[in-house]
């Protein structure tokens, strides 16, 4: 089973977002004094690097639509010439993630969709326990992988909406290959407020009417907000010796560090200036493959102590 110590849980709760702001500025005005600016560090630990195929298995009832709209995501990851001319990109907010792998000896890794594997009759229940996604998380290869549980909006998982709303680990090392692995919950109907903000109203604080999701689906595109932020973690922290500030057992990663943060000026409440849709009047911050927006959380520049999204 895999360990749950290099777990990442999301926090962009927005009953935890203040807090965490608040502890964040208690450490920056101590740094400052101290003159020891707050970063992430490199803990020396191995990270991916190569070719990585990204799995996504399947478990429930998704229609061909939603699919797509996460398999796109994935495919967007790469640089790629006609992305570019469209920045801010998805490849483009990718790149400052891969920006880690300057202060390492290893080369970043090239990202691309593997298999698509398929359980849309939950054959391990709807009530998922973390061994349930581990094993979920085997099925699919395991040399050179993410595997990437997506669980629909009718299944509970351990912890879900009590304290995450996505998770990443590692499978033990093994003759057959040691792989990093993703889970990522639809919270449509189980918890939007907490997970799927700032497309829907949040639980607690400020009431103010949530922004349109660019693909028109609150569930999927809050599973492509918090996706983003598991494969940021995944790549750049996999086995739990990569980078990260805090405690090895709750650690802050590239994206993590950046809670509810998708564009400038962002605070509690408040999800920063963004794009909109002229057409349907949907808020993104990024383009992606055939067409589609996302919106993306900010990834923390280590170099300027700052969150920053595309």
């Amino acid at each position: 089973m895999a360990s749950s110590n290099f777990s990442s849980s999301l926090c962009f709760f927005l009953t935890f977002v203040p807090l965490l702001q608040v502890c964040l500025c208690s450490r920056r005005l101590s740094a400052a004094v101290e003159k020891q600016p707050l970063t992430i560090t490199y803990h020396n630990g191995a990270l991916l690097s190569g070719p990585i195929s990204v799995n996504l298995i399947w478990y429930g009832k998704f229609t061909a639509s939603q699919r797509a709209v996460l398999s796109d995501f994935v495919a967007s990851l790469p640089a790629d010439g006609e992305l570019e001319q469209s920045r801010p990109s998805v490849s483009s907010w990718w790149a400052m993630a891969e920006k880690y792998y300057s202060r390492s000896k290893a080369p970043p890794p090239k990202l691309t969709v593997g298999e698509q594997i398929f359980d849309e009759d939950c054959s391990l229940g709807k009530s998922l326990k973390n061994a349930d996604i581990s094993a979920l998380a085997a099925r699919g290869p395991h040399r050179r992988a993410i595997n990437v549980v997506l669980t629909q909006h009718d299944v509970a998982v351990e912890g879900f909406c009590m304290s995450r709303c996505a998770t990443h680990g590692s499978s033990p090392r093994s003759k057959a290959g040691r792989f990093a692995y993703i889970w990522v919950g639809n919270s449509a109907v189980q918890c939007p407020g907490q997970c799927a903000w700032p497309f829907h109203q949040p639980l607690y604080g400020p009431q103010v009417p949530p922004l349109l999701p660019p693909a028109g689906d609150v569930g999927v595109d809050g599973m492509v907000m918090n996706l983003a932020s598991m494969i940021a973690g995944a790549v750049t922290n996999p086995f739990g010796g990569g980078f990260f500030m805090g405690p090895e057992t709750a650690p802050l990663e590239a994206a993590t560090a950046c809670p509810g943060v998708y564009g400038k000026g962002a605070y509690p409440g408040y999800a920063g200036d963004l794009l909109v849709d002229p057409a349907t009047g949907a808020s993104y911050n990024a383009n992606g493959a055939h067409g589609r927006r996302y919106l993306l959380p900010g990834i923390f520049d280590p170099l300027t102590a700052s969150c920053s999204t595309v």
